[in-house]
């Protein structure tokens, strides 16, 4: 199948489940007025999913846009989509079968989301036993990684750093620390070897990461990260960071990770620059408006 028919049948296949669906179904007002198609208006379905109306339109037109499996998931819960239907947009849409479906969503209380987000400008993040990222502040988003756009099969940290090419930007030591979260994850999967959550997530990355697929058989542990961090961040440079592991006392399976800037390279200064003055997703800004140091 050629590019071309491709996006022409994922235009079909969006454009007949969405005419399968009833307002009421989402509830939505009918209208008084008779419908002169049938099923979800295109900016209904827009709406339930949570994308911009020409965004979508240009998907169901056949339009070649680029589509992340956020959205994917996204479109594929408010479509009501079954699993082989879910797999099947996932082909259309990417050329690439879908993440597995995250069946242990994990969340944090109001009152440790509130925590992170008076730790501004400090990055801080909160991870689970499976090194899920569970929570996350604004600091933490535009430091490493913009956890929102993510799926929750994605937010973790062993996938972030072996499938994210940024990643390896982001880290001058990168082969350094891509072994330590290796061995975070293998101290962690310590009491699941058998559980199919590690089994899964230890064989998709045995598929897509040949670094993952030759360090695995060197059965190195780690029981804690490193202290300090030098990173390479793509709009203000040089960061250096002070990690501090946080234990949430509501729940034993919950880590918070704060860190907190070292004198050196104004690092401070510049994650202050960060959170006031830039969105998580943007990837440029003109260098005379950058800090520098």
């Amino acid at each position: 199948m050629s590019n071309k028919q491709r996006r022409a049948e994922l235009a079909h296949f969006l454009r007949t489940h969405r005419e399968c669906l009833k307002p009421s179904q989402f509830s939505l007002p009918e209208g008084t007025k008779r419908r002169r198609t049938p099923g979800l208006r295109r900016e209904e379905l827009a709406q339930v999913a949570g994308v911009s109306l020409t965004w979508y339109m240009k998907l169901e037109q056949g339009q070649e846009i680029q589509v992340s499996a956020q959205v994917l998931e996204n479109l594929a819960q408010a479509l009501q989509l079954t699993s082989e239907e879910r797999t099947y947009l996932y082909v259309l849409a990417r050329e690439q079968l879908p993440l597995p479906t995250q069946k242990h969503i994990p969340y944090i209380s109001e009152e440790v989301q509130s925590v992170l987000d008076a730790l501004l400008p400090y990055p801080a993040f909160v991870v689970n036993e499976r090194l899920d990222v569970v929570g996350w502040n604004r600091a933490a988003s535009l430091v490493f990684a913009d956890y929102s756009a993510l799926s929750d099969w994605e937010r973790n940290l062993v996938w972030i750093m072996f499938t994210r090419p940024d990643q390896r930007q982001l880290y001058p030591d990168w082969i350094c620390w891509a072994r330590k979260i290796l061995a975070l994850f293998r101290t962690s999967g310590g009491r699941s070897l058998n559980e199919a959550w590690f089994i899964e997530r230890r064989d998709r990355l045995m598929q897509v990461s040949p670094e993952f697929r030759e360090w695995w058989q060197q059965h190195e542990v780690e029981e804690s990260h490193i202290g300090h961090k030098e990173m390479n961040h793509p709009l203000v440079g040089t960061l250096l960071l002070r990690a501090t592991n946080l234990q949430i006392t509501d729940d034993p399976n919950l880590k918070m990770f704060l860190y907190t800037p070292l004198p050196q390279a104004d690092t401070l200064q510049k994650l202050i620059w960060l959170v006031n003055s830039v969105q998580a997703d943007e990837l440029s800004v003109p260098k005379e408006e950058r800090p520098t140091g």
